[in-house]
């Protein structure tokens, strides 16, 4: 009988011929096929995934990220105007506030249709519908009438249409190019593009709404969103495998970019293998899957205490430190923000560094049985990889460094300390929400390779609409118990849902190989 691992093997071989003389030199990013040598052992043969290299990989996904950013940053840009907007309209604070709480539930469902489509009908032009859908929104925006209240709620709808979906694409571009021993790097740089826009958003939003009044956060958006889509227009590659392969094929005029300052995937000749179209699925689907349900859920619910404390740091600063004017205020949200780039930097090297480790472990345990293939990408494709504990082996630690801050960080407020000490807990809550984020985000991509935006849109459904629920009580929570105790009972939420990377962890792999067999 053959082995598991030989079985992954051949069916990487059946996939198509191999030529070895095609094969460039360098490989600019590997996957090994195997044939059997003249001693009748397994020998791999390099065969690249992608025929970008490492650079060009990087430059793609920095474009990627820089569109991902518009899909917080148009949120929390939006604060700062409220109180005037509030004033222009005649309307309570609760009803402006209410525009904000309509975004964030159509800036998580909006990527089940647009990471559903890009699936199938390609990254690159859903990406680009997405910027003029958020271009135009935005002009709209700018020029509402003060009489028509319910424009303004339906523009602000079509404009988390346009810029929600971005996160989702641009995971999917990730999945296309990138391999899983360096996927985690990747996704540190991009997510953090997703993430930062909270911090920087009510900075600027703030300077303009005070220098240029509340209508010019719109045209700044518009220009920002045509500028960056125009960029996407002229310079981003499709990536979809089952359109462009490996991407050394070329596909129709609405896949191909006008301007290409990534030239080595033409010259080199990769693999002219396409897999098959995707087939429409319904991302819904994905929930009902227990590995992936249980992620989800830990992923809300610690990214919706993160959102707690960016969405009540003007009121409780304002509070506690009344010296601060608005600018300053707005000044406060970069603590988080640097946190999350220093988190960015180093979190994807270290999962990728220890995604490598247990590889290499494994290769050397079955190198010692010559009936096994110890072909790297044969062991990774192993339904009994260990990819869950190669993806969350660390977050145990973090996620508790996460709650001691969040909870000493109500504390000082309560305290009304010097101004240093919370804004260093958000600077560490920064660091370990975005390693988290981080790890979650890439094992979900890691599970389902060929459904990236869809598995992407499913994590930002739940993302946002439990960064919804969280906007909506964190005031009367605050007025009710005060700062010390409402950040104790977020951190509790952390702590009961702390359990559930221990079920991934041992129950994950049994769930994700019995789906595997199902869909075989």
């Amino acid at each position: 009988m053959p082995s598991e691992l030989e079985a992954g093997a051949n069916v990487e071989q059946s996939a198509g011929p191999l030529d070895v003389e095609q094969l460039p030199s360098p490989v600019p990013s590997s996957i090994s096929k195997t044939a059997v040598g003249d001693n009748g052992h397994h020998v791999a043969i390099d065969k690249p995934y992608s025929v970008y290299t490492h650079k060009e990989k990087w430059l793609i996904v920095c474009i990627a990220s820089c569109a991902a950013f518009f899909s917080p940053f148009t949120a929390s840009i939006y604060f700062p105007t409220i109180p005037v907007i509030s004033r222009d309209f005649h309307k309570s604070v609760e009803l402006i506030n209410l525009t904000v709480t309509m975004y964030m539930v159509m800036q998580g469902l909006s990527p089940m249709f647009w990471g559903t489509l890009s699936d199938r009908w390609g990254r690159r032009p859903m990406m680009f519908a997405c910027l003029v859908t958020l271009s135009l929104s935005c002009i709209g925006l700018a020029l509402v009438p003060t009489s028509a209240y319910w424009l303004l709620m339906l523009l602000r709808c079509l404009q988390a249409t346009g810029s929600a979906s971005t996160i989702a694409l641009g995971a999917g571009i990730i999945g296309d190019i990138t391999t899983p021993d360096e996927r985690g790097g990747f996704f540190g740089l991009f997510i953090l593009g997703a993430l930062v826009g909270p911090s920087f958003g009510p900075v600027i939003g703030g300077a303009l709404a005070q220098g240029l009044g509340w209508r010019s956060i719109f045209w700044f958006l518009c220009i920002c969103s045509a500028v960056c889509g125009l960029g996407l227009f002229l310079f981003l590659p499709e990536t979809l495998r089952s359109i462009v392969g490996d991407g050394s094929i070329t596909a129709g005029w609405i896949y191909t970019h006008p301007i290409s300052i990534i030239d080595r995937h033409r010259d080199v000749e990769g693999s002219n293998e396409l897999l098959p179209r995707n087939p429409f699925k319904n991302p819904l689907l994905l929930f009902t899957y227990p590995e992936v349900s249980v992620l989800l859920f830990f992923n809300g619910t610690i990214y919706a205490v993160m959102y707690g404390v960016t969405a009540s740091l003007s009121v409780i600063f304002e509070k506690v430190y009344p010296h601060l004017n608005q600018t300053d205020v707005g000044l406060c949200f970069l603590a988080m923000g640097g946190g999350m780039l220093v988190g960015s930097l180093f979190s994807g090297r270290f999962m990728d560094a220890y995604y490598r480790k247990i590889r290499d472990d494994l290769i050397r345990q079955t190198g010692t049985d010559s009936e096994k293939d110890t072909d790297p990408r044969a062991v990774e494709k192993d339904p009994s990889f260990p990819i869950e504990r190669a993806r969350l082996h660390i977050l145990p630690w973090v996620v508790f460094v996460y709650i001691a801050c969040v909870i000493g960080y109500g504390w000082a407020l309560q305290s009304k300390v010097t101004i240093a000490v919370p804004l260093i807990l958000q600077f560490i809550i920064g660091v370990t929400v975005l390693t988290v984020l981080n790890s979650i985000q890439t094992l979900l991509v890691d599970m389902m390779p060929n459904q990236g935006s869809s598995i992407t849109a499913c994590n930002n459904v739940v993302r946002c609409l439990m960064g919804a629920g969280m906007v909506s009580i964190i005031n009367p929570m605050l007025v009710a118990l005060g700062d010390g105790w409402t950040y104790v009972i977020l951190g509790g939420l952390c702590v009961l849902v702390s359990p559930l990377l221990y079920i991934e962890i041992q129950w994950g792999p049994f769930w994700r190989e019995r789906r595997q067999r199902m869909h075989q």
